[in-house]
């Protein structure tokens, strides 16, 4: 198979690398999550909250580790010990000591009551490793260390891994022997690759291809709903995004529907709120159509005869310049002229955070490293929030959020959530645009593909192929 990313730092389970190790089925941890916020077993069959700060996880029974060692609350207890005292601790976890309390229990004591804590646990950077992939001074050992339905047996830098079936896996019995994976970072080679017989399966097929690939025998493409936004953002800390009615006028100009079936050919889905379909609380609504003559009649509101902004994406998703050249288009007609700029990234960055532009074209995951939304309201949309690139402040937002620490079932954060939805709306907090859909091909002779949303995992038992 062909992936996107590349592990960066050695496969160390304290960056990002750890999601790839979750990819391949090599790691696991305590739970699994769902896209709904919630999480079921993984080590660990069952967990109970004792007081406001302690949790209470019994682990699964019979559980070796790849290297022979048994998977016990002490081997818990490291694992997750040595996480959070690394330099770079797992995001949206600190402040956490874990301490065995029997052969197969493990206590986690949190410094302020957490309802989330196990949707926590689910972030594949607290993946539990054997006690021997833990040396004084040194970054764990990852190699035969893990749980996994699937071990490392031979690593290529940079350019990929084999994989070999772990007869000792505590579950279902991997169908695959062996299993092959190339980094390939260009979408268009992935492709090749496939097309050529040279992969049986491939990460991230770009919109353009999707014609091509659904004409040919032998391939078949999957694509399925992930929890990603692409959004217009805003720079309400300046003129002219500061008056909500020149925001009100951008949205009445973009027509988020036609977006959504011609630069994105029908593969994503317009937007009425951030937060996506899903979501199965988020209840099914389109967004409005254009309006340039209420969008025109807005800023005259405002005080504008004529607007001029910068409009500012990149490049590495291949939609989004696209993106960009339809919107200038589109606010040409309600009297914004656009001028775009294009360019990588890691170039806009610091003038985006630092609030020094009009419009920021940007994809956005809303659940990455914990299963629930919580922590991305606060940091993208909270008053001091760290990816506050839209530099909106609401102490009713912030309130509520806030009021979220105290709230442990489910269907109450849910309501929650759907509020701050509603408020970053009203308030048109930025302006989401579609939610995006996740793209795999494969061969006709594999079987077992399981989509995850989420992204925890893609190397999975069921996975094979025949013939």
């Amino acid at each position: 198979m062909g992936i996107q990313f590349a592990p960066k730092a050695g496969f160390a389970i304290d960056t990002d690398d750890a999601f790839v190790l979750s990819q391949l089925g090599v790691t696991e941890t305590l739970v699994v999550a769902n896209p709904d916020g919630s999480v079921a077993p993984g080590l660990a069959v069952s967990w109970q909250r004792d007081d406001p700060r302690t949790w209470r996880f019994r682990l699964r029974e019979k559980v070796r580790f790849q290297n022979g060692e048994p998977l016990t609350g002490q081997a818990v207890a490291t694992a997750l010990t040595h996480a959070l005292s690394s330099p770079t601790p797992p995001r949206g976890l600190t402040g956490l000591t874990a301490t065995a309390s029997g052969p197969l229990e493990v206590l986690l004591r949190t410094q302020a009551p957490d309802p989330v804590l196990p949707q926590r646990l689910a972030s594949p950077n607290t993946a539990i490793l054997a006690p021997a992939a833990y040396r004084s001074g040194q970054r764990p050992e990852v190699v035969r260390t893990g749980t996994g339905p699937f071990q490392i047996t031979a690593q290529q830098p940079g350019q990929g891994v084999t994989l070999a079936r772990f007869d000792g896996y505590w579950g279902k019995h991997p169908a695959l022997d062996r299993v092959r994976v190339r980094f390939i970072k260009d979408a268009q080679a992935r492709v090749a690759a496939l097309r050529a017989g040279e992969l049986d399966l491939v990460q991230g097929v770009p919109i353009s291809q999707l014609p091509v690939l659904k004409g040919l025998d032998g391939v078949r493409v999957q694509s399925y709903e992930v929890p990603r936004v692409t959004s217009l953002y805003m720079n309400m800390s300046a003129a002219p995004f500061a008056d909500r009615r020149v925001r009100e006028a951008v949205a009445a100009a973009i027509d988020r529907r036609l977006l959504a079936e011609t630069v994105f050919s029908g593969s994503a889905k317009p937007a009425a709120q951030v937060f996506g379909p899903i979501l199965p609380w988020v209840p099914e609504a389109a967004p409005p159509g254009a309006d340039p003559e209420r969008a025109a009649r807005l800023l005259r509101e405002a005080g504008y005869s004529a607007l001029k902004v910068r409009l500012w994406t990149y490049h590495e998703r291949p939609e989004l310049p696209e993106l960009a050249t339809a919107i200038q288009g589109m606010l040409a007609k309600a009297g914004i002229k656009v001028e775009t700029r294009v360019a990588d990234y890691a170039t806009l960055e610091g003038d985006v955070l630092a609030g020094r532009y009009d419009l920021f074209l940007l994809s956005r995951s809303y659940l990455t490293d914990v299963n629930d939304l919580a922590g991305f309201l606060a940091s993208d949309f909270g008053c001091q929030g760290a990816y506050n690139l839209n530099r909106y402040c609401s102490a009713e937002l912030d309130e509520l959020v806030a009021e979220l620490r105290n709230i442990e079932d489910l269907r109450q954060r849910q309501a929650a959530f759907a509020r701050a939805a509603a408020l970053l709306a009203r308030d048109v907090a930025g302006l989401p645009l579609v939610h995006e859909q996740a793209r795999v091909a494969m061969s006709t002779r594999v079987t077992g593909f399981q989509p995850d949303p989420l992204g925890h995992r893609l190397v999975t038992p069921d996975l094979a192929v025949s013939g």
